[in-house]
């Protein structure tokens, strides 16, 4: 590899410089109108990605409404907002919120940036690597290639993915020409400018790895090609500059790395082998797999401008052949001691091999090198020589442009030569009636004020998602969540009986697959079933008809308190009336309903802790007891093909349930209803709900007892409330029963931890699909602050200390959830499981050598249990101990 520049190549003029910089700014602007234009024009709701993405940047404004910038633990919850995709786009789309509100339009305005950023990058490397006009006609082309115009006009995290690779491989190249310039000098402002350019290298690096991970599939290549360049030329000065590149991304990156990579690998997993399965994409060692992205490259670029691109290309080879053309040895040798065409090809060659080694295949996973090839794209263009030339160039370009505007407008005549010309290119603007999200979700909050809402979405069109419709209702202030849910045929009752509110549609329900007898399910069930009433219909622009169904008895009700009560002050709860049958069997759930009233912010900040204690024995006949609808703890026990964990159960004295959880289960508005005041500035909540006895409960009375915890302060308080019995007894026939809450649901999945592995898959299973029902997992919180309190009271309460294990683990709170397995550790000490749990939370938090220690009691215990050999394996790899490699591969080897 050659070390000084090409004495042949004069460094570019000055004013030629700033007059294409001049030009590049106006085909921004035209760039930028001709897309705002497109905006305003638009009459559609985003698809699922889309609208996932602009969740997350609604998600991550809020966050910064109210920073904490010194607090580490916001910054951990400020990461874990996104979980699996990483968030530089939602952050960077938090400013323009701020400036110009919360939409759609909106939060597109980031791409305006990116494209202004993407032309700078385009021209600079061609000013680098080949010539200014290479680099100004490069950067044109990229505002016409339909693969980035497409993207260009959605808000997906592929267009800033494209403008960060592009600006990383710009400033590595830039600091690898650097290097010629300053290897010389003494200490001067030259010495520093390859300082400068590997900052900012590692800077943009840092920052597309927030993007997206696939921006290594681009940038590894150039990355290890330069390495070994250094390596081959003993250049071992430069590997410092490079070693602070690498500190830049860490600083940026690795925060969110660290605390999401346990979701990123097996998020990672689902998306690439599991993706790839359900879509048939080609296998790795069939030859579609090879050539998928090759195939797919003339829709990316249309294939006017690639086979002009083509031709102009061998036709500028053919006359360095014959040797009867200087402008096509033009750019032989090296420039600042980078060999232009082949620097070019290791990028472009790297990022297609990288790219079709992902299993998952889709043409936007390779748009990143669209920009660098448009370099390769522009040098065809201009090999045209002659009177032909300029018409071929021109003519090229102008084709593009009809391709552009008859693929983002309906034009009659235009659209189908653009279809033509650009296949696969289409990003109609479209016109015409708007849809009816936002009437839905202002439909559900007039409605039932006061709440927070989860709609289930039933339907999955690029139309009518959840995704889109939880995107709606964040805009209205985050009251209305869309979940998709009758996706799996056995937990359809359940999902009809955990919501109140779903969405139908008519027609075209979408990218079901397997799930179809399942979705046509659920739609029966609410709409036959008798517990769902519609609210309103709307006719879609596609003929198709929407329809709005609540729940005729919703588990939470909000009404104004218009009665006052002497005996109660203003501030202070009170339970009003209790609604349960008079007697029922143990391990079956019981159907209660509760009667709140106080003021807003008392019955909002509320966890309630309810006892049922017993009070003294009745007679009872277990001979007669009958079979009904199986409790939590007995589907749980059939899912995995083991009994019930019974000393979770074992009761102290006197005998008692819990049915711990928040007042309206956490799903109160910060706000009291505007719609709804109330005279006495008070308000009544209605909790339709089911409890459940433990199946080991003795027979006999047991009476509701209270108090009142504050949520926000930890204070708690007296309840005044009415008395309320019931008699439990096993000759009780079981009573049909609303769906158990959320908090009582994962008291009784916990019985699952100490059986270990064979019951946590079950388990994981149900938690997923509870997730659902409470999509911000607060149910999870209320769990956790009210298991804090009661062992408090009680420390040696196994059931309520692994239920409070699982609840921090559910948050990942480690430190919480350490502490909480210590305290398990005490009271179960001879479970070699708790162990294992204890390694793997460690695990979790990079604490290898605690995780070391954490784990041999329980290999003392169950020496031969896989998953603990396995734990213990990757302790000591992460130690340093790579002869221990051999263990973790024995515990990963099936049976």
């Amino acid at each position: 590899m050659a070390t000084h520049p090409s004495p042949a190549q004069p460094p570019p003029h000055t004013g030629l410089i700033w007059r294409h910089l001049v030009i590049l700014g106006l085909l921004g602007l035209v760039a930028a109108g001709y897309d705002r234009l497109w905006f305003a024009l638009d009459q559609s709701v985003p698809a699922w990605d889309p609208a996932d993405y602009l969740t997350g940047a609604l998600n991550y404004w809020r966050a910064l409404q109210a920073p904490h910038w010194l607090d580490p633990d916001w910054w951990r919850q400020f990461w874990l907002l996104s979980g699996k995709v990483p968030p530089l786009t939602y952050i960077a789309t938090a400013p323009f919120f701020n400036l110009f509100g919360r939409g759609i339009d909106q939060a597109t305005l980031l791409n305006l940036v990116g494209t202004f950023l993407m032309l700078g990058s385009v021209y600079g490397l061609g000013v680098l690597l080949l010539t200014p006009r290479v680099g100004l006609w490069a950067a044109g082309l990229c505002l016409l290639l339909p693969g980035l115009y497409r993207v260009r006009l959605d808000f997906l995290t592929d267009y800033p993915l494209v403008v960060l690779v592009t600006v990383s491989f710009f400033c590595l190249t830039a600091w690898r020409m650097s290097q010629v310039k300053g290897q010389k000098s003494t200490f001067n402002i030259q010495t520093l400018i390859p300082w400068g350019w590997a900052i900012a290298f590692g800077v943009s690096l840092g920052l597309a790895l927030l993007v997206k991970q696939t921006a290594l599939f681009f940038l590894l290549v150039p990355i290890a090609w330069t390495k070994g360049g250094l390596w081959q030329r003993r250049a071992w000065a430069k590997w410092g500059q490079l070693g602070l590149a690498g500190l830049m991304v860490w600083l940026i990156a690795f925060p969110w790395y660290r605390t999401n990579w346990f979701t990123i690998i097996t998020a990672g997993k689902r998306a690439t082998v599991g993706a790839a399965m359900i879509e048939g994409d080609p296998p790795l060692h069939t030859l579609g797999a090879w050539t998928f992205y090759g195939e797919v490259l003339p829709y990316q670029v249309s294939w006017v401008v690639l086979l002009a691109a083509i031709v102009g290309w061998l036709l500028g080879y053919g006359k360095r052949w014959r040797g009867n053309s200087t402008q096509a040895r033009r750019h032989e040798g090296t420039k600042g001691g980078v060999a232009p065409h082949r620097w070019v090809l290791v990028f472009l060659v790297g990022g297609y091999v990288l790219a079709s080694l992902n299993m998952n295949k889709d043409s936007r996973y390779t748009l990143a090198y669209l920009p660098v090839l448009s370099l390769w794209l522009a040098m065809g263009l201009l090999a045209w020589s002659g009177r032909w030339g300029r018409w071929v160039r021109w003519g090229t370009v102008g084709l593009a442009t009809i391709a552009l505007v008859g693929n983002t407008f309906a034009i009659a005549g235009l659209t189908p030569l653009a279809a033509w010309l650009s296949p696969y290119g289409q990003r109609l603007a479209e016109r015409g009636k708007p849809w009816p999200h936002p009437a839905v979700i202002s439909t559900m909050t007039a409605t039932a004020p006061g709440l927070r809402l989860t709609l289930g979405v039933l339907p999955s069109t690029p139309t009518v998602n959840q995704h889109n419709l939880n995107f709606f209702g964040a805009l209205q202030d985050f009251q209305v969540y869309g979940r998709q849910v009758g996706v799996q045929l056995d937990q359809v009752p359940q999902d009809v009986r955990s919501l109140d509110w779903f969405v139908t549609k008519t027609g075209d329900q979408g990218s079901l697959g397997r799930r179809q007898a399942a979705q046509a399910a659920t739609v029966q069930a609410v709409e036959q079933g008798g517990a769902f009433q519609p609210v309103r219909t709307w006719d879609l622009p596609d003929g198709s008809q929407l329809t709005l169904h609540h729940r005729l008895e919703p588990m939470v009700t909000v009404k104004p308190e218009t009665q006052r009560y002497p005996d109660i002050q203003e501030d202070q709860i009170r339970l009003n009336r209790v609604i349960v049958p008079a007697q029922a069997p143990p391990g079956y759930p019981i159907p209660v309903t509760y009667r709140w009233s106080g003021p807003w912010e008392k019955l909002r900040s509320g966890l309630l802790l309810l006892s049922w204690e017993w009070v003294d024995p009745v007679n009872s006949d277990p001979a007669g007891r009958r079979n009904s609808s199986p409790s939590a703890q007995a589907m749980l026990a059939q899912a995995t093909d083991t009994p019930p964990h019974a000393p979770l159960f074992s009761l102290l004295s006197p005998p008692y349930w819990l049915h711990d959880h928040a007042i309206g289960f956490g799903t109160l508005l910060p706000q009291p209803p505007a719609a709804m005041p109330s005279p006495t500035g008070r308000y009544r909540i209605i909790e339709r709900t089911a409890m459940l006895p433990p199946a080991d409960l003795p027979p006999g009375r047991y009476r509701l007892t209270a108090t009142y915890l504050d949520r926000q302060t930890g204070e708690t308080a007296a309840i005044a409330l009415p008395a309320a019995t019931i008699a439990i007894t096993p000759d009780a026939v079981p009573l049909p029963a609303p769906e158990l809450d959320l908090v009582t649901q994962l008291r009784s999945l916990a019985q699952a931890l100490p059986q270990g592995t064979p019951a946590l898959e079950a388990m994981m299973t149900e938690i997923s699909r509870i997730n659902q029902y409470d999509p911000i997992q607060d149910y999870v919180a209320q769990a956790a602050q009210s298991l804090e309190y009661r062992l408090v009271q009680e420390p040696d309460n196994l059931a309520l200390a692994y239920t409070l294990v699982l609840a921090r683990v559910l948050q990942r709170q480690t430190d919480d959830a350490i502490a909480a397995l210590d305290r398990v550790i005490r009271l179960d000490p001879m479970n070699p499981y708790v162990y294992g749990y204890l390694a793997f939370v460690n695990l979790y938090d990079f604490r290898a050598r605690a995780a070391a220690t954490a784990i041999q009691p329980g290999l003392t215990l169950a020496p031969d249990l896989p998953e603990l050999q396995l734990l213990d394996g990757v302790a000591a790899l992460l130690q340093g101990k790579v002869w221990r490699i051999g263990q973790v591969r024995s515990a990963l080897a099936p049976d």
